[in-house]
């Protein structure tokens, strides 16, 4: 069971986050499902401020990026009732919170498609995008979308 092995591999699956703005935390059409972007936010606290390279390590940013799709999870078992029925992690898309000269979003963003490989096996590889921005929600470290394929 998926949800066996994330606690297994010492980490729990969230309830959802409220939105904090007018979206839905996600939205199935047809076989796809796409998570609005997720921050790391545990218990209604956000876990990891500031940016990646000044305020935040490298390795900080990697733990917020697995809290990130972790919350991801959450909202898309929200909707499909069991990520048993998850036949493929897709895309991720993340963004760093990127403090000046810091390039290795690509590094952070392995926190969190690491830990999808782990969970997931084949069925969590997928494709990615890894982007330094200037600013996120509420000063967030990470912001992670995903999109997965669901049985019918």
């Amino acid at each position: 069971m998926i949800e066996d092995k994330i606690k297994e591999l010492g980490f729990e699956l969230p309830e959802p986050a409220k939105p904090m703005a007018a979206y839905l935390p996600s939205v199935q059409t047809g076989n796809l499902i796409f998570t609005a972007g997720q921050i790391p936010i545990v218990n209604g606290e956000l876990k990891y401020k500031g940016k990646v390279g000044f305020i935040l390590t490298l390795e900080e940013a990697q733990k917020a990026a697995q809290i990130c799709v972790l919350n991801c999870l959450g909202v898309i078992k929200n909707i499909i009732g069991s990520l048993e029925n998850i036949e493929q992690i897709v895309k991720l898309t993340v963004f760093v919170n990127s403090a000046d000269n810091f390039t290795l979003q690509h590094l952070v963003a392995n926190g969190a498609s690491e830990l999808l490989g782990e969970i997931f096996g084949d069925r969590g590889k997928h494709a990615r995008s890894a982007v330094g921005v200037n600013e996120l929600p509420g000063d967030s470290a990470v912001e992670i979308e995903m999109i997965c394929r669901v049985k019918d």
